[in-house]
């Protein structure tokens, strides 16, 4: 059986870019826009020249831009010790974006040994304040139990503050906590509606989901043109799970003209990234030959990588399948397995 239906998890937000903008309170001094200009050019040499006197004077926008220009290696040899030694210095000044940094940096082990618990401490400083982003990572540090006991309803509040101000990434996750029911009720009308304003913003996995619930008829109607769409927006994105299902969609012909041939690129671009039911389902075309020209040795190396990635279901569809094979095609078929695994899914013809 063709497998159907890919949810996607949680999004994690740990320290995502941060936007070149100074604090609200404009920096006293006059220079450190000068070195903004530079920086926002390219010109990392004049923006470090600018920064590095007004930094050790105490200006905290200008510990914080040069704890991103260690980070990045902007102009510099990279260096994450010396990137939290200015994130820290502009943090302890209570300087919100630099507080969230230093979280990060504390979660990942960068610059300094991993220390939940102290990311969390940063986190916290800049979430109270009302940092959408500290607040989101927050939200996952509680929803996983990292460095606080685990407490879902204590990320449904740090999600729902950041989702308040707008934040597509803190609307989506609130989404799947009232999805899944975890820290509030089960409640798939106020799941819809927070992944539909996730959505509508370009959150991929939001939109992906948001197409499950109208594919399924799940808090809203059926309606499977409204899931295409949806499905489509996120597959154009180069979201695995909605190529996957949009090719279940084309497969099926559910509000479009069924076609095998469209159906066998979506899952090939999902299976190219390693998603293991798009690997199943494109093995199980090959068999069938449907979309492309029956291929056993094909068919058995897709399923072999679906099986290798944890899907059990392809594990019993490659040995049905290698009963009616030779063996020396079960040795081909192994092969071109390895070789596209290890290219990293590149090489896979």
């Amino acid at each position: 059986m063709l497998r159907l239906g890919n949810v996607a998890i949680f999004a994690i937000f740990a320290m995502l870019a941060v936007p070149v903008v100074a604090q609200d309170d404009a920096s006293p001094y006059p220079s450190f826009g000068e070195g903004l200009v530079a920086y926002e050019q390219g010109e990392y040499a004049r923006a470090l020249q600018e920064w590095r006197p007004l930094a050790e004077q105490g200006d905290a926008d200008a510990q914080f831009f040069l704890g991103e220009i260690y980070r990045f290696g902007d102009g510099v040899p990279q260096d994450d010790a010396e990137a939290v030694r200015w994130y820290r210095r502009a943090a302890e000044q209570g300087y919100v974006i630099a507080q969230t940094a230093l979280g990060f940096m504390y979660k990942r082990g960068r610059g300094v040994p991993q220390d939940l618990a102290e990311a969390v401490r940063w986190y916290r400083l800049a979430a109270e304040q009302g940092d959408a982003l500290a607040q989101i990572n927050l939200g996952d540090m509680y929803r996983t139990g990292q460095g606080v006991p685990q407490e879902d309803a204590e990320a449904v509040r740090w999600y729902r503050l950041a989702a308040e101000q707008g934040d597509a990434n803190a609307q989506y996750n609130l989404g799947l906590m009232y999805r899944l029911g975890r820290g509030v009720p089960h409640d798939d009308e106020e799941a819809l509606r927070l992944y539909r304003r996730a959505a509508e913003q370009g959150i991929a996995d939001a939109q992906n989901n948001l197409g499950n619930m109208y594919a399924r008829g799940v808090g809203v109607a059926q309606d499977d043109a409204e899931a295409v769409r949806w499905y489509r927006l996120a597959a154009e994105q180069g979201n695995a799970g909605a190529q996957y299902n949009l090719g279940n969609m084309y497969r099926t012909g559910r509000s479009v003209t069924q076609d095998d041939a469209e159906a066998m690129r979506w899952y090939r671009l999902a299976a190219e990234q390693g998603d293991a039911n798009a690997q199943y389902n494109l093995g199980l075309m090959y068999r069938l030959g449907r979309g492309v020209p029956q291929d056993y040795v094909l068919a058995h190396m897709w399923m072999n990588i679906a099986s290798a990635n944890g899907l059990e279901d392809a594990t019993e569809g490659r040995d049905q399948l290698a009963e009616l094979m030779l063996g020396e095609k079960i040795a081909e078929a192994q092969a071109l397995a390895r070789a596209c695994m290890s290219s990293g899914y590149q090489d896979c013809n």
